[in-house]
């Protein structure tokens, strides 16, 4: 073989072998993903029940989605969920972060007990939960068992506030990952700054608030993406820990859709629900994903 030949082949190997080992993976990701995310589509247009029917109804299982009290009342403890989880989350995970930054001894320690939550899948976080908060088993007895006889914490069973149980639960497994994104943010600081401005006289929570936090905007914004993903799509969470109830107290969105489909035979609003999921997250990633390409491209 030519040294030429040589060359052709050596360049069709290193430009095409990547492309086919890939297209497989590739392959199945467009069919099984954005394959049925337009069959669900289109199923959201149609008269599907039970089981699917290609038959067009245009946006009648829309109207019948707007119209179900359950599903504002879905939209509304995601609304409720979502802002105390991503809030408290957040604040909880900056504050251990800023507290491990400070370079305390055990560390690693305390790191990994913070972390170990997220190792923990939302199913067992629940169940645990749901056995720490109910009423006959949990802290409530655990407290009349002390002596505190007019302690109460019927959140659990309270309709009223069942959703913030899944607040509590979401929070305790989520704020340690939180803290291991801003905590490696930190430590990518440059130390000459924050001696720099405490040689100008700042204190150390003014560095942080003025100096460091802002500089930690990626991080912010990419912390601000995941929590708020985990939110709308959350399902086992409130399924292990709540059931959604009591009644339908504490359904979302995921676990109202998953209803429609799969046990009330309404699987053309199941499929409605889904794509207003959908637009949520669309309407929250696209933005975010517009502005940092269009940095990198102006940068």
């Amino acid at each position: 073989m030519s040294i030429s030949a040589q060359e052709a082949h050596y360049g069709f190997t290193e430009r095409w072998l990547p492309r086919l080992v890939l297209a497989p993976s590739f392959l199945l990701t467009l069919i099984f993903l954005y394959g049925f995310i337009i069959w669900n589509c289109y199923l959201s247009f149609t008269t599907s029940r039970l089981m699917p029917n290609l038959t067009w109804a245009g946006l009648a299982q829309y109207q019948i989605l707007f119209e179900n009290e359950r599903w504002w009342v879905a939209v509304k403890n995601l609304f409720i969920f979502a802002s105390l989880f991503i809030g408290s989350g957040m604040a909880i995970g900056i504050g251990l972060a800023i507290f491990l930054d400070q370079k305390i001894r055990g560390e690693g320690i305390l790191r990994t007990i913070y972390l170990y939550p997220m190792a923990l899948s939302f199913v067992v976080t629940g169940t645990a939960w749901k056995w720490m908060l109910n009423p006959g088993l949990g802290l409530e007895k655990l407290m009349h068992d002390w002596g505190f006889i007019h302690f109460t914490f019927d959140w659990l069973v309270n309709s009223e506030m069942s959703i913030y149980t899944v607040v509590i639960a979401g929070v305790w497994q989520s704020s340690g990952f939180v803290m291991a994104l801003f905590l490696a943010g930190l430590r990518g600081v440059d130390d000459s700054i924050i001696k720099a401005a405490q040689i100008d006289g700042a204190s150390l929570p003014r560095i942080y608030w003025k100096i460091i936090l802002p500089a930690l905007r990626p991080v912010f914004f990419s912390t601000l993406m995941i929590l708020s993903h985990i939110a709308i799509k959350s399902f086992d969470l409130v399924m292990a820990l709540t059931g959604g109830g009591p009644g339908f107290s504490s359904v979302v969105p995921a676990t109202f859709m998953y209803a429609m489909a799969f046990t009330r035979g309404q699987m053309g609003v199941g499929a409605a629900s889904s794509m207003m999921m959908l637009a949520t997250v669309a309407a929250l990633v696209v933005p975010y994903l517009y502005s940092e390409l269009r940095g990198k491209k102006n940068g």
